[in-house]
């Protein structure tokens, strides 16, 4: 299967809402900042916008293990921008440029799974540890975007370098 971008997600800043889970949209505009109408509090307010962190993206390999664990996860649960298909979850590492649509983007460095997972219906406060430790080193990757433009799902993704 050729690697594609199988789904967009974002989430607007919403007062009284954690981040999580992001919406799919149909065409995205990507800046050096992110996608367009995505808010991440977690990247603004701690990260002061780190364009390292501008996009976060994971593979649908894992979100596929996960089910198969028992996590009913979903593309855009665990906050991230950009659900790419056909792609192995293990092959991304830092330093790797990609395109996909008009945008290049960069990996940058993992993520780290946060508290604010505990707000998927279905983990909560009592799972939620499980869940955290599950997600080690699986919750996705960040990028900067170093070629602005646009994207959409269906778009082919090529490793560059």
């Amino acid at each position: 299967m050729t690697p594609h971008v199988q789904q967009i997600n974002i989430k607007p800043e919403t007062p009284g809402e954690v981040g999580l889970p992001k919406v799919p949209i149909e065409l995205a505009n990507v800046t050096l900042s992110g996608v367009d109408g995505d808010y991440n509090r977690f990247r603004k307010k701690k990260k002061e916008n780190d364009p390292d962190m501008a996009v976060m993206v994971i593979s649908t390999d894992i979100l596929s293990q996960l089910n198969k664990e028992g996590w009913p996860v979903q593309p855009g649960d665990l906050g991230e921008n950009l659900t790419l298909s056909g792609m192995d979850y293990a092959s991304i590492e830092p330093g790797q440029q990609y395109q996909a649509g008009e945008v290049t983007f960069e990996i940058s460095f993992i993520c780290d799974p946060c508290s604010n997972l505990y707000a998927l219906p279905y983990v909560g406060d009592e799972r939620g540890p499980a869940f955290i430790k599950t997600l080690m080193n699986r919750r996705g990757w960040y990028a900067r975007v170093l070629k602005t433009g646009t994207i959409k799902p269906g778009d082919g993704v090529t490793l560059l370098q």
